[in-house]
Formats: structure tokens, sequence, C-alpha cells
């Protein structure tokens, strides 16, 4: 191969727009949706249950169709958050696709899938439920109490997760494919629950 060759097929990917969708400093970019607390402490995002102990959103102002999403999660306390894409919302319901943050699982059911939430899968809200999810054993590079590094890559019907540089889920669906809307950061109802994020960056594809 030539190098000419080489530098026209590496150009689509050196021309990637990276992006902080968090500034370390303020909510600036996003919107807020329900009463749960959303707030900046020592340059990271934070999300915390309130007295009203429901179902909380941050959301970004701005709908991102196709990219690559990186971003630093840890969870403290409960811990049951999750990523949504191509999402849009009224009030606190929402609408799309939800990468789930979740504890760890606590048993290995016969099937092989973590039995309940399983951080890396993939939830559509009011809609068909759970799509996919990770593979049991696959919950292991969730680190509990400690710093997580998550990849989300949507393209087209194609989103592929990765927990720590480990592939989590490969998944293709139309329905998906069709979507538009936000990215939306989630808070868990039922309280006792607080997240920290930081480091969100995206690649437009």
């Amino acid at each position: 191969m030539t190098k000419y060759l080489m530098g026209v097929l590496l150009f689509p990917f050196l021309c990637m727009a990276q992006t902080s969708l968090f500034n370390g400093q303020n909510l600036d970019g996003w919107t807020i949706h329900g009463t749960e607390k959303w707030y900046v402490d020592a340059g990271e995002l934070i999300c915390e249950s309130g007295p009203d102990e429901e179902y909380g959103y941050l959301s970004t102002n701005q709908f991102y169709d196709n990219f690559e999403l990186n971003l630093e999660f840890k969870q403290e306390a409960n811990g049951n958050s999750g990523v949504f894409f191509r999402s849009t919302l009224e009030g606190t319901k929402i609408s799309g696709w939800q990468v789930e943050v979740a504890p760890p699982c606590k048993q290995n059911p016969k099937e092989g899938i973590c039995p309940g939430d399983a951080t890396g899968g993939i939830y559509e809200s009011y809609g068909r439920g759970w799509l996919i999810k990770p593979d049991f054993d696959k919950d292991k590079n969730l680190k509990m109490g400690a710093w997580n590094a998550m990849k989300i890559i949507v393209n087209g019907d194609h989103v592929q997760t990765f927990l720590n540089g480990v592939p989590m889920v490969d998944f293709t669906d139309a329905k998906i494919g069709a979507g538009k809307g936000s990215i939306a950061l989630q808070i868990h109802s039922g309280g006792g629950i607080k997240v920290r994020w930081r480091n969100i960056q995206i690649n437009t594809l």
C-alpha cells in the first residue's frame, strides 16, 4: 500500500472532531429534568438522589446522531445510573436507549447473563425493555467504588459498548438506526444513589 493511499484511508479518522461535553465548572450545555440533584464538585459532575427519590436526567442541549462517546464514572452508594443516546424527554419521561450503569451482578444464572441490571447492556425505555445484556463473566470488569472508563460507539443502526477497554455488547437494530435525540445521564429512582462523572468526550462520526 502506497503512503498516499494510507493517508487517504487514515484521513477520516484524523479529522474526527473531539469535543468535551462537560467543562468541569458548571452545567452549561445541559438541561436538568426532574428534582434529583445534579451539580459540579472539584471538576466532577455529580448525580445524587434528592428527597423525592424519583428518576432524574441531565440531557445535552444538542442532538447527536453518530458518535464515539468516552467518559469515566465512579459509583458511590447504590450507583444505579446510565447513559442514554438518541433520546428525547418530556418532563422525566424519556424515550430512547440507555447504556446501563449498574452495581455488580449478584449471581451467575444458568443463562449466562446478569439477572438484574447489567453495566454495558442496552435498554429501551418505554418500549421493548432490555435489548441485549453482556455475558455475565464480563461484569467482573466493573470496579465498584472506583473510576471506570466507558466507551459507546453509535453509527447508524450499530451500537458497541466497552467497559475499561473490554467489549461488552455489539448490537444492530433498525429502530435505533431511525432514532434522533440527545445524550442524557440518568439517576434511577429509589434513593440512596450517587455517581460521579468526568472526562466526558465525544467524537462525531
